[in-house]
């Protein structure tokens, strides 16, 4: 029974508490459930997502959260209600803890020079300007062979082969006749016969001593070096038409490279080489372009270099297979981006620029030379400008969809703004609702063009060089002269009005 009066107790003075504190204090009562209220409305209106996208495939969607079905997390996309930049169609917003965790980054657009290294591949060959070729001038017998194969070297004056020959024995006997007689002419014909068929200066002075023909005659090496070809064998009947042999040199050698038809214009002779080989591994030569031949081959496409390579230490073997870079000339600086930034599809090529403020936007680009890192822009962005690096591929599709790939947003169809025939300026009011002093574009709302029997729109401008942006404000008054350019609208004169609008929408 006591502990049944106690809990009465309690469950009565509990129930007096609320009963004077909601008599006495009627307002924090009513203020603090407002405040619930208003709160839970405004998480309702402004932080309900309007759907989920898988973070790899931005067209799968969900109206709840859940996994996507390569097993991650799905992303929430919520509402814009952001006052950030506008570039017209396309344009998206993303805010800051889904940028976090997509792990978005950017980069600026920097003009600088493109190092353009031509990669190809290459053979190791003879200096052909030091290759000499070996051959008789009379038919005969090869009766010894003092080299026996391809690669032997050979030094200066060494002996290489042995003949036996007809004619080499009359002409020798010629010689003496000559001698015997002392006639001086007929001394000097016969003795420039024996130096026509190739006789070294010490036989005929051994043939003019010892006054005795020689069945055989000996030939030497006329340069030290390496047989690069040997055609012969000992007892071989040969004649001048056949090439016995050839004697090459490595101490320089070249290489015949090919590169690409499109990559031609940027080869000059002199140009340096860098070349590594598989065989030796970290190791590089340096070389330059010795010569480009005058002619595509035809069945490849491709123009023929031959480069120049110093081999003191002989490590460039003839027929070695190597990897060449070829260095061409620094150009002038050009807008460069990484080539991870730009996004090919096939039919164009597009970036993500990032705007500011969570807004990001795809654009059309038009590309040029690229490197192993860099790319080259020649159309689509300006220096300084940010583009994504990163998980752009998410941004890209949820703004294609909208997006015009374009720097401007026009409102209109451009053939719709006037007749081809019709003058092509006009001369109007507005108001400037934005101003983007980089791309020199104003968004202007502009009053009704009667020429043009053109109602009254809201349009983006780009702005001539010549006009001064600086003295130009958001929400002032304008009258303003513009043309169409190119398919655009360009803005040739600008007169601010005495008034402005009140409030910056």
């Amino acid at each position: 029974m006591k502990v049944l009066k106690g809990l009465l107790l309690l469950v009565l003075g509990a129930v007096i508490g609320i009963a004077t504190i909601k008599y006495f204090m009627p307002d924090l009562i009513s203020g603090k459930a407002a405040t619930e209220m208003m709160a839970d409305d405004m998480q309702t209106d402004e932080d309900a997502p309007l759907y989920w996208v898988a973070p790899m495939d931005p067209n799968f969607k969900t109206d709840k959260p859940g996994k996507s079905p390569m097993g991650m997390d799905l992303i929430a996309v919520y509402a814009d209600n952001s006052n950030g930049p506008d570039a017209g169609p396309g344009t998206i917003r993303i805010s800051p803890d889904i940028i976090n965790n997509l792990g978005v980054r950017t980069t600026m657009v920097v003009r600088k020079s493109l190092h353009t290294g031509i990669k190809t591949v290459g053979y190791v060959q003879y200096d052909e300007d030091k290759l000499i070729h070996v051959h008789p001038r009379v038919e005969g017998w090869v009766e010894r062979l003092y080299v026996k194969a391809s690669g032997d070297p050979v030094k200066r004056g060494q002996p290489l082969y042995t003949l036996y020959s007809p004619n080499l024995v009359n002409a020798q006997e010629e010689y003496l006749i000559a001698l015997q007689r002392k006639n001086d002419r007929l001394i000097k014909a016969a003795e420039a016969r024996l130096k026509a068929l190739a006789i070294s200066s010490g036989f005929i002075r051994n043939l003019k001593k010892n006054r005795q023909v020689k069945q055989s005659v000996t030939f030497y090496a006329p340069r030290t070096g390496v047989i690069a070809m040997l055609n012969i064998r000992e007892g071989f009947f040969v004649k001048p038409d056949v090439t016995l042999l050839s004697i090459g040199v490595l101490d320089e050698v070249w290489v015949q490279a090919e590169v690409f038809e499109r990559q031609s214009g940027q080869v000059k002779v002199g140009l340096p080489v860098t070349m590594t080989l598989d065989y030796i591994p970290g190791r590089e030569w340096q070389g330059k372009v010795d010569y480009i031949y005058p002619t595509l081959e035809a069945s490849t496409r491709t123009l023929r270099v031959r480069l120049r390579f110093a081999n003191k230490d002989r490590a460039l073997m003839p027929n070695m297979f190597t990897q060449i870079t070829i260095h061409a000339d620094k150009a002038q600086p050009v807008l460069l981006l990484p080539r991870e930034a730009v996004i090919r599809t096939g039919d164009m090529d597009r970036v993500v620029l990032a705007l500011g403020e969570g807004a990001f936007k795809a654009v059309q680009v038009k590309t040029g030379r690229s490197d192993d890192n860099n790319i080259e822009i020649l159309e689509g962005v300006t220096e300084g400008e940010q583009v994504v690096t990163s998980a752009q591929f998410l941004i890209d599709s949820e703004s294609s969809k909208t997006s015009d790939f374009k720097r401007l947003n026009h409102g209109m169809d451009m053939s719709m703004e006037g007749d081809k025939n019709d003058d092509m300026t006009a001369e109007v009011n507005g108001v400037i609702n934005s101003i983007m002093i980089d791309h020199r574009m104003i968004n202007i709302s502009r009053d009704a063009i009667p020429k043009w029997n053109r109602e009254a729109a809201t349009v983006d401008f780009i702005v001539d060089k010549q006009v001064d942006l600086t003295v130009l404000e958001k929400g002032s008054k304008i009258h303003f002269v513009f043309k169409m350019d190119n398919g655009g609208f360009m803005i040739t004169d600008i007169q601010p009005q005495d008034n402005k609008e009140g409030a910056e929408q």
